[in-house]
């Protein structure tokens, strides 16, 4: 791979390993005495399958497959779905235009108007405080709202066009199903999302030297209702459940689907927005498209069951608080900081 595509990741990770060890005992820590940040996970896991063909056949199968989507959304937080209506050369289309678009000389992808989308490129984490903080990662993250903005690229646009419509429609179905189950009204989510801050987001993990130091993505949880994920065939995914890590097995023919932190909310905790991560790899490259279901800054978020366990909020209030956090720790906070004081949420993530 030409040099001059990559990042400068391995410069920010020199510069904070010099800061942190400055900062702690006055001495550049050299290589050999690097800690390992990335904790031991368990066996790689196949998360729940749900088959949505089966939306489409009788009363006894529709009712099976909606059972399996809530099982999954309690017990998991995160499921995989088949005959999702995506079709697969849409997928290998939409991945083969990221890496042309990934392969370009990092001069040109670091423009401020790039793609003509305005600071929509990505890499590292700029606000990292230590190496372990470093996201080993680069990434194209716009608003599905401007993705007709695209130009330069002739395919590009289309391709991505009919990927973020397609996800969006899917992510606002299994949102609708979901939250049936819990008594909302069919139209809750379509209200909010339709002219909402939802995103798509091209996804690259260059191989790393320093793998068991830094993540490809720091672990965090996502910030919406919905998550759409294609991963294709190269693992790397990992989520915390009950304390645990655990590795996701890819599944080429599924798209990843996990509940938000928003949705979270909504249910009420009924749902969990499970913490997850990519792990850095020494000798692979990843790739992978993400699609976040996510509501107009103005939308109030608030559970649909009571007594609450969150006091209500604004997205944009929410929003506005994570970067507040980001920028003084290097941290996302999240939902503890939504609270009710007079509720004492379970916190076993």
């Amino acid at each position: 791979m030409s040099m001059e595509i990559e990042p400068p990741l391995h410069v920010r990770y020199y510069a904070l390993m010099k800061e942190e060890s400055e900062s702690k005992n006055g001495r550049w820590v050299g290589e050999e005495e690097e800690r390992e940040v990335v904790e031991e996970c368990e066996e790689e896991e196949e998360l729940p399958v749900i088959d949505l063909g089966l939306l489409k056949m009788g009363n006894s199968e529709r009712e099976k497959c909606i059972s399996e989507m809530v099982e999954a959304a309690r017990n998991w937080g995160f499921f995989q779905v088949l005959n999702h209506g995506v079709p697969e050369r849409v997928l290998k289309g939409m991945m083969y235009e990221q890496k042309k678009v990934f392969n370009q000389p990092f001069a040109k992808k670091s423009l401020s108007n790039v793609l003509n989308l305005a600071g929509t490129y990505r890499w590292g984490n700029p606000v990292a405080m230590s190496p372990s903080q470093i996201s080993w990662s680069e990434a194209f993250h716009m608003a599905v709202l401007e993705v007709s903005n695209l130009e330069e690229h002739v395919t590009l646009r289309p391709t991505m066009e009919a990927v973020v419509k397609k996800f969006g429609r899917l992510a606002e179905s299994i949102a609708e199903i979901l939250g049936q189950s819990l008594g909302i009204k069919a139209c809750y989510f379509k209200e909010r999302c339709e002219k909402g801050r939802s995103s798509f987001r091209l996804n690259r993990y260059p191989p790393c030297p320093f793998a068991s130091q830094v993540y490809g993505l720091i672990p965090h949880t996502d910030s919406d209702y919905l998550t759409i994920l294609y991963q294709a065939q190269v693992s790397g995914l990992q989520l915390m459940k009950d304390g645990k890590w655990f590795a996701v097995k890819p599944n080429p023919k599924a798209l990843l689907v996990n509940i938000g932190d928003l949705f979270q909310v909504v249910s009420n905790d009924a749902f969990r927005s499970l913490k997850h991560r990519v792990v850095a790899s020494e000798a692979v490259e990843r790739f992978s498209f993400a699609y976040f279901y996510s509501p107009s800054d103005d939308v109030m978020i608030e559970s649909c069951t009571k007594p609450s366990i969150y006091r209500q909020f604004s997205y944009r209030e929410y929003r506005q608080q994570i970067e507040k956090d980001v920028e003084k720790t290097g941290n996302k906070v999240g939902l503890p900081r939504f609270f009710l004081h007079n509720m004492l949420p379970h916190l076993g993530q």
